[in-house]
């Protein structure tokens, strides 16, 4: 396995360079880029680089350099969104991120399954998560048969034109979240559209990640993996339950937070991690998506690589040769 880091958030303002050359300093092996969405496009500039071959040689170039690999374009939008204008917004970043992988030579790419509202005449997402009263089940039907469905469908012909791979990140607020409703697209499009599994929106809404990972690695289904973790305080759940829509910097009195990797689940956790993700046949990148808001950039983001160092695999594993 290698160690890789989402690059936008704790180096918004660095450029690509500098941002390799510290990565490399502390054995980061791989980079994942973001070209749109809420992310924004910090170190790959979708415009420049679909217009100018020359942009493309120079981010391969820097890749070389320092020895890197990019393990993913990441748009994370919603291109399903209610508002027409937001949605073409979100579409058109996932296309260029498509074409960009493929003019890359990178083999997938990161973003959500959107959500849109709960009718033609809705103007904001609508996350339906209870069955009643009535009208909420004729909701969800109506968001997957006239713009879910539809939609991936389409996106994920375009990702197989291009050999791409689509790894959409289970989170809450979007129409796929959990195992469940990510089986459910896959079977709905075709085998290009799998998981960029991350299990911190996994932790906090009680989903136990070892056998969602052995869930989805039974369908070939986890695409990329992101390595971040959430610490759940207990006596919030408590008192309020997980569904907290307290602002994510009221770190005080939430029921759950966002962690640096080791921070929420220990050492031993993580290890699980990587070893129910060798078992079932994946054995590539776990990209650190760093937002812990108790931790600076450079320590929270440290912690987690040398945590991260201790739990992989670097070798192949070892053949029964005593069988």
């Amino acid at each position: 396995m290698k160690i890789g880091v989402l690059t936008s958030q704790p180096f918004p303002d660095q450029p690509l360079d500098e941002v390799l050359e510290y990565l490399s300093s502390r054995g980061v092996e791989c980079v994942e880029l973001s070209c749109g969405g809420f992310l924004g496009s910090t170190h790959l500039e979708p415009e420049k680089a679909m217009k100018d071959d020359s942009e493309i040689e120079r981010i391969l170039e820097l890749m070389d350099e320092y020895d890197m690999e990019i393990s993913a374009i990441s748009a994370h939008g919603n291109p399903i969104h209610p508002q027409e204008e937001k949605a073409e917004s979100y579409d058109n970043d996932l296309r260029t991120a498509i074409e960009l992988a493929d003019r890359l030579g990178v083999d997938v790419v990161n973003g959500f399954s959107g959500c849109p509202g709960a009718s033609e005449d809705s103007k904001y997402p609508n996350w339906i998560t209870f069955p009643w009263p009535p009208d909420h089940t004729e909701a969800l039907e109506w968001q997957w048969e006239e713009r879910i469905i539809p939609y991936w469908k389409d996106l994920s012909k375009f990702a197989d034109e291009k050999d791409v791979e689509i790894g959409i990140e289970m989170h809450p607020n979007m129409s796929v979240y959990n195992p469940e409703t990510m089986i459910k697209l896959r079977d709905e499009t075709n085998e290009r559209i799998g998981a960029n599994f991350d299990p911190s929106h996994l932790y906090w809404q009680g989903i136990d990640v070892l056998e969602a990972i052995q869930e989805l690695g039974e369908r070939d289904a986890i695409k990329h993996v992101h390595a971040k973790d959430t610490r759940i305080y207990d006596h919030y759940k408590r008192l309020n339950g997980v569904l907290d829509a307290k602002p994510l910097s009221d770190i005080k009195n939430r029921a759950w937070n966002f962690r640096s990797v080791g921070y929420g689940h220990g050492e031993s956790h993580w290890k699980e991690i990587v070893s129910a993700l060798r078992l079932i046949g994946y054995d590539d990148v776990l990209s650190i998506e760093h937002e812990d808001l108790l931790a600076s950039t450079q320590e929270g983001l440290e912690k987690a690589i040398d945590l991260l160092k201790r739990a992989i695999f670097k070798e192949e594993p070892l053949d029964a040769y005593w069988v």
